[in-house]
Parts: C-alpha cells; sequence; structure tokens
C-alpha cells in the first residue's frame, strides 16, 4: 500500500518515492535547517573585510549556534568574521548553522550535525567542499557569465558545477548522498563505481548516491514539493533561531551576521565552551524596586 503524506502548509499530496526522499532529508540527525538568505549574503558580503585571494580562504558571513573548525586536532569555536583556510574541517553542532564567503561572491552554508572539510585538495582551489555527513547548500556566481567550475564530494559522490545551487546530503553512516538542483545544473559520478559520464542534473533534478549500487536514474521533484517542504521547513526553525538571537542581544536588537559581531555560540546541555567562544556572560541582576508612592506610609 503506498504511503500518502498530506503537507498541511501547501496541501499536497506526495507519492511515496518522493515522500521517502523527503522524509530522510528532513529527519536525519534532528531537523536539518534550510534557510533563505539570498538578500542577507548581499549586504553581509558587503560589511566583511576582504579575504585574501592568495590564501584561498572562506569567511563567515553569519552564523547561529555551535559552529567549529578543528585546528591541531582542537574544535575552535567560528564567529562572524573569522576566516576558515585550505583543510580545516568545518563543525556543526546540533543548533548550529553558518554561511561562508568565497572571493568570488560564491557562498555555503553548512547545516546541523554536519562534517565538512574546506577544500582538502591544495592542488586545485577547485575541489570546494568535501563532505563527510550532514547537508550543505551551494551558490556558485559565474565569472563574468563565465562558467566557474567547482567540485563538491562525499565519501560516494563526485559533483561537478560550472554555476548554480544546490543542496549536497551525506545522510547516513553509509554515505548515502543526496542531491538535489535547485538552480542550473551539475554532474553527479559515483566515486566507488563509475560510469560513463555520470549524471547530469538539472533545476527540480535530484539523485540518491548509495555505495554499493551503480547511479541509478535520476528523478524529478515535480511541482517542487521536495524544496518546498525543504524550505518550509527551514523558515520555521529559523524564525525560531532568529527570535533566540534577537533576545540573547542586549536590549533585543541586531542582526545575525552584521558588523556587530556574531551571536553567542551554544554549547548547549551545560558543555564546556569552545576555545575561542564568545558566548554572552551571566545576564545582570535585575534593577532595584521602585520607591513607594508618596503618602503610602
Amino acid at each position: 500500500m503506498g504511503i500518502r503524506i498530506y503537507s498541511c502548509t501547501a496541501g499536497l499530496v506526495l507519492d511515496s518515492d518522493l515522500a521517502d526522499s523527503m522524509l530522510k532529508t528532513l529527519s536525519y540527525r534532528a531537523a536539518t535547517l534550510a534557510f533563505v538568505i539570498a538578500s542577507w549574503t548581499v549586504v553581509c558580503l558587503g560589511q566583511v573585510p576582504g579575504i585574501p585571494a592568495g590564501e584561498g580562504a572562506a569567511k563567515v558571513i553569519s552564523l547561529t549556534g555551535q559552529v567549529s573548525v578543528m585546528r591541531d586536532s582542537t574544535p575552535w569555536a567560528l564567529n562572524v568574521g573569522d576566516a576558515v583556510r585550505p583543510r580545516q574541517m568545518i563543525l556543526t553542532g546540533p543548533d548550529g548553522f553558518a554561511v561562508f564567503g568565497l572571493t568570488d561572491r560564491s557562498t555555503f552554508e553548512v547545516y546541523p550535525n554536519s562534517r565538512v572539510i574546506f577544500r582538502d585538495n591544495p592542488g586545485s582551489w577547485k575541489d570546494l567542499l568535501e563532505v563527510l555527513i550532514g547537508r550543505v547548500k551551494v551558490h556558485i556566481e559565474k565569472l563574468g557569465g563565465l562558467p566557474n567550475h567547482n567540485r563538491v564530494r562525499s565519501p560516494t559522490a563526485v559533483i561537478s558545477v560550472r554555476g548554480t545551487i544546490f543542496d549536497v546530503a551525506v545522510e547516513d553512516d553509509d554515505a548515502t548522498t543526496l542531491v538535489l538542483v535547485e538552480e542550473g545544473a551539475v554532474n553527479v559520478q559515483h566515486v566507488l563505481m563509475p560510469t560513463g559520464d555520470g549524471k547530469l542534473l538539472g533545476p527540480g533534478d535530484w539523485i540518491r548516491v548509495y555505495k554499493r549500487q551503480p547511479l541509478a536514474a535520476k528523478q524529478t521533484d515535480r511541482g517542487g514539493v521536495l524544496q518546498g517542504a525543504m524550505r518550509v521547513a527551514g523558515d520555521v526553525l529559523y524564525g525560531i533561531l532568529y527570535r533566540n538571537a534577537q533576545t540573547s542581544r542586549p536590549g533585543g536588537g541586531g542582526s545575525v551576521g552584521g558588523g556587530g559581531g556574531s551571536v553567542p555560540t551554544s554549547t548547549g546541555g551545560g558543555a564546556s565552551p569552545l576555545p575561542g567562544d564568545t558566548g554572552a556572560g551571566d545576564p545582570p541582576p535585575p534593577p532595584p524596586p521602585p520607591p513607594p508612592p508618596p503618602g503610602s506610609n
């Protein structure tokens, strides 16, 4: 009997294959955050100092929750404006999310419970990310209207792009990899079982790469149901995180990724803060009570 899932948000009925894809994507290792930052990215990139091109670094544009980078086998908390160097691993906790900017104005987002190595191939900056577990969203900008070749890898897949927006999620310990294209086109090849020219995916196409199986046929997200569901779930979670970030600032003001510094890093569960953590200290004491009204004695 086929699975029927009703979306209370969009009033849609999904077939079993698409429902399975959506559920795997949305439920793995807590809810994976998907939020819309297109308009914010342009503003924040303008506020963050330039990244030295020769170093091939990425710079933190905005973040929330626990986001760190490995330095000498030790996780160090990241803050807005920090640089991530080639061959460093980015780690996010269950509440962690960060947006990183590159010198060519491309960006990538790292979602909760992820482990991602930045530019692990020192011989080529085009090998952008190695996704070990978790999810990333990548936006590759074209260079003067020309293709901007980059690659994102997982233990089972290599995704080649020229200028596009797409998601990559490594879903389990067997490195099952989901690739979903939002805009442009990507080529997906199996790392362990390469065949021909791989699979070419266009807008709305998705494919799941299994460790011990050859590449299957690509699927089409008819009506944008999968992307829409991911976006709706991300919007809900982002709203919660944004409100938390606002209330954690003095006076409740400011914005995530603005020029005033990062959202305090959450260590959760009473854990010790990471090196470099700029989390908020103890709250100030409450003000004294007001004096009694005249003639009350």
